[in-house]
């Protein structure tokens, strides 16, 4: 039998509500989509900008929901199974601070930055796996609802637990910090990124040191030590009296790299963690996910974990769907690679994803191809970004790219000629041309903001070429 999460009872008691149900009631999980909940899980109606979520109470209850959480106001109902409470997202802020009171033995680490933030974190969990239980956020879970949900859903007794925060205005991680209290706080880096809701990417690493602003007493701030921002950010957290670990390729970083080989499938990496030196295998490509390993097995060993079994386990990383996983097609004319991320995109992503490409073995495959669509969100700034990715096309030996999106045609027009595949001002619009232009011996690398709906070009190259697929 699966131990409950919670009971009504505590649930009651943490958000302050009223039920009629049986105070025994079990409860196994949080959820505030209707469409993944399982049975026994707590449906919490949130109200959001394009939908209510008190619209799918009834179906969250006929999905086997043990409760749903519901405003005073919501109409009468089973009230047995509702959960009455003032307002449904402060409940679950309610419900996500109480059970990071009651995680007295857990170690807290949270992730931040400007990209990076989802797979670090996610190679975090792997690399803690070996020294004990892990409950982490799942997918992006990282804003004002995802990062509450994360912290309600964490067991009472797990020994590490792994939080992502996000933000795209100031003040944000500050709330969510506050949540999560962390024990150990990484950010990744600082780049220009919603560069419309601030004035100058100083601002955005402001920002960003935010999460310091929920560190536990002693807790530790791990800081890339590579950015121009690097002694901004650890002003902000010595501020908040935490101590500083510095990770990246400067030689007077606490967590440095000493040597690295490269690879289209993954890296081979020497490092050394605070003073300790290891080797180890990532089983994903690209330099950034290098350098970010770097912090990750910083905070696993101040964490307390096996640092020899975290460095093993990465080997068993792997790039997820949207963000740089591939899918490699034996055709009877060839061998394609499609990789696929389009989950979204900001310069310092877009450039990071140009380099991985360009790691790509010209005997496997004859052409790179980057399909790119636009980054949003960069205010003024946005033509001259998206110009300047044509250098890092450049370094990266990008034969042919196809672009889409009103920003998009400024990098496409400062192609030379030899350079531009086909551009078009949406995503539809480009498929057709896409796909008629390529075919096996090309390495494919689709990038964009969500926003630019990229995804659907990826699954439309799948399944052009992949019905063609035969052993080579």
């Amino acid at each position: 039998m699966v131990e409950p999460l919670w009971t009504l009872s505590e649930i009651v008691n943490a958000t302050r509500g009223a039920c009629l149900g049986a105070r025994a009631t079990p409860v196994l999980g949080f959820s505030i989509d209707s469409r993944s909940l399982a049975p026994g899980d707590a449906f919490v109606a949130i109200r959001g900008p394009n939908r209510d979520g008190h619209a799918f109470v009834a179906a969250a209850l006929d999905q086997g929901a043990a409760c749903a959480i519901v405003d005073k106001s919501f109409p009468p109902g089973d009230e047995q199974k509702l959960v009455r409470v003032g307002d449904t997202l402060d409940a679950l802020n309610a419900l996500g601070r109480t059970a990071r009171t009651r995680a007295k033995h857990t170690m807290v680490i949270a992730v931040t930055g400007s990209a990076g933030k989802t797979g670090t974190k996610e190679a975090l969990r792997l690399a803690l796996e070996p020294s004990g239980s892990v409950h982490a956020s799942a997918k992006s879970f990282n804003n004002h609802w995802g990062v509450p949900l994360s912290l309600a859903n964490m067991p009472r007794e797990v020994r590490f637990g792994v939080f992502e925060i996000g933000m795209n205005h100031a003040g944000e991680i500050d709330v969510l910090t506050k949540l999560v209290r962390p024990h150990i706080a990484i950010v990744t880096t600082v780049a220009p990124v919603h560069l419309g809701f601030f004035r100058s990417v100083e601002a955005i690493a402001d920002a960003k040191s935010e999460i310091f602003h929920g560190l536990e007493p002693g807790g530790t701030a791990i800081i890339n030590r590579d950015i121009p921002y690097y002694q901004r950010l650890k002003d902000h957290a010595l501020g908040r009296g935490a101590t500083i670990v510095g990770f990246g390729e400067a030689p007077d970083a606490e967590a440095h790299l000493r040597d690295i080989v490269l690879g289209p499938d993954g890296s081979n990496v020497s490092a050394d963690i605070l003073g300790e030196t290891i080797a180890y295998r990532l089983g994903a490509p690209g330099r950034h996910v290098v350098q970010n390993s770097l912090a990750l097995l910083a905070a696993a060993k101040l964490a307390g974990a096996d640092l020899p079994l975290a460095a093993r386990a990465l080997a068993g990383l792997h790039a997820q769907t949207g963000r740089g996983a591939r899918t490699l097609i034996e055709a009877q004319a060839g061998r394609m690679a499609i990789i696929d991320e389009s989950y979204n995109a900001n310069p310092a992503s877009m450039r990071a994803a140009l380099a991985t490409l360009g790691l790509t073995p010209r005997g496997e495959f004859r052409r790179r191809v980057a399909v790119l669509g636009d980054m949003l969100e960069l205010g003024p700034d946005g033509p001259r970004l998206h110009r300047e990715l044509a250098e890092f096309i450049d370094g990266a030996g990008v034969d042919v790219v196809f672009a889409c999106g009103e920003l998009m045609g400024s990098l496409f027009e400062a192609l030379p000629t030899s350079r531009r595949g086909a551009y078009a001002r949406t995503a539809e619009e480009l498929g057709p041309q896409l796909i008629g232009a390529v075919g096996p011996g090309d390495a494919i690398m689709v990038k964009g903001s969500l926003g630019s709906r990229m995804a659907p070009l990826v699954e439309a190259l799948k399944r052009r070429f992949g019905t063609e697929a035969a052993p080579a």
